[in-house]
């Protein structure tokens, strides 16, 4: 159905003015310092109790600390960089999270919602200009106001189509009521979308919370899984260095004897190799008797040598390292299945 606009004249401005002074100071409390716009979600509120639009602030944090972003979000550097608040010049320092460290104020995003609503409120009753104000007027009877509501064919309609119209079958309410039930419903849908968005908004925050602590103890569980395997790698050197001192000491004490042996031997054989020289030349002695005497003492000294001599050697298979052999395959495969002591799913 099409309607027809008519004027009507305008009301007492008065309380009006009041009202748009307390609204334009409530803008200009609601300004980002930064985009001079109206601050957008999500606002952070600094140390220095200024707020800031997080994107806003993400950018002077990105200006005053150019090489965070390339060293990467992830990095465990111990702070996260500083910048200045653009308000007071405070110093804001950040931790390892940069901006999405910093608390989000609530209260002034609830506030900017409220205020937007009573703006899109506004906007729609307001008075298109200053000295006149719009009446819908019945475009099949240009004399009456649309004043009722048709609630079979759901539009706006004025009395005479109710009367002598094609309304005259409808049901139909008075627009007032109708627009006041309307207004009531969606004042309470906003409320209810609002408050469903607050709701939202903190479990989002939780689940940033939550994000920072697993991000934390992944952390430190690393850590200490490091230190575990440091703690095992430490005892596995200690006693290897333990078993191969072992095998050294067995090993020295087997090269001493045997040199031993040798160093014995070769004594034995110099001097059965000295006595041949001797009895070689007593062989050559012309003289009888002198022969006789030379020879006696020779043969008395090859009695006591072959008397004394024994050709002492070590043992079968003395030379043999193998009984220190070390069976670690049972070890190796528990050390491939270390795991944790409690392997389930969190």
């Amino acid at each position: 159905m099409n309607f027809a606009v008519g004027l009507k004249p305008p009301s007492s401005p008065g309380r009006g003015a009041g009202r748009g002074a307390a609204v334009e100071n409530l803008e200009k409390q609601l300004i980002c310092p930064v985009c001079l716009e109206t601050f957008t979600k999500p606002v952070v509120i600094l140390p220095c109790q200024h707020n800031l639009c997080r994107k806003c602030a993400n950018d002077i944090f990105q200006s005053a600390n150019p090489l965070w972003q390339a060293r990467g979000p992830s990095s465990l550097a111990a702070g996260g960089g500083r910048f200045r608040c653009p308000s007071c010049r405070h110093e804001v320092v950040l931790d390892r999270h940069g901006v999405y460290g910093l608390q989000r104020n609530l209260l002034v995003e609830n506030i900017i919602d409220l205020y937007r609503q009573q703006e899109c409120s506004r906007l729609v009753s307001k008075k298109p200009e200053p000295q006149q104000q719009q009446q819908l007027m019945c475009e099949q009877h240009e004399d009456e106001r649309i004043n009722i509501y048709c609630v079979s064919c759901q539009q706006p309609t004025c009395s005479m189509c109710k009367v002598f119209g094609k309304h005259k079958d409808c049901d139909v309410e008075p627009l007032t009521s109708v627009y006041t039930k309307h207004k009531m419903e969606l004042s309470d849908g906003i409320a209810i979308l609002v408050a469903t968005n607050d709701h939202i908004q903190a479990v989002i925050s939780q689940m940033e919370e939550v994000c920072r602590t697993v991000e934390e103890n992944g952390q430190r569980q690393r850590e200490e899984l490091h230190d575990r395997f440091d703690d095992l790698a430490a005892i596995l050197d200690e006693r290897k260095l333990e078993l191969v001192g072992f095998i050294a000491r067995q090993q020295d004490d087997k090269l001493q004897h045997v040199r031993s042996l040798i160093r014995h031997h070769g004594d034995e054989l110099e001097t059965a190799v000295t006595l041949v020289e001797s009895a070689i030349q007593s062989m050559e002695e012309p003289h009888m008797p002198l022969f006789i005497q030379n020879a006696t003492v020779i043969l008395e000294k090859m009695a006591a040598t072959s008397r004394a001599s024994h050709t002492e050697r070590p043992e079968l298979g003395y030379e043999t390292m193998s009984h220190f052999v070390l069976d670690t395959s049972d070890m190796a495969d528990m050390l491939m299945h270390i795991d944790f002591s409690c392997s389930g799913t969190v």
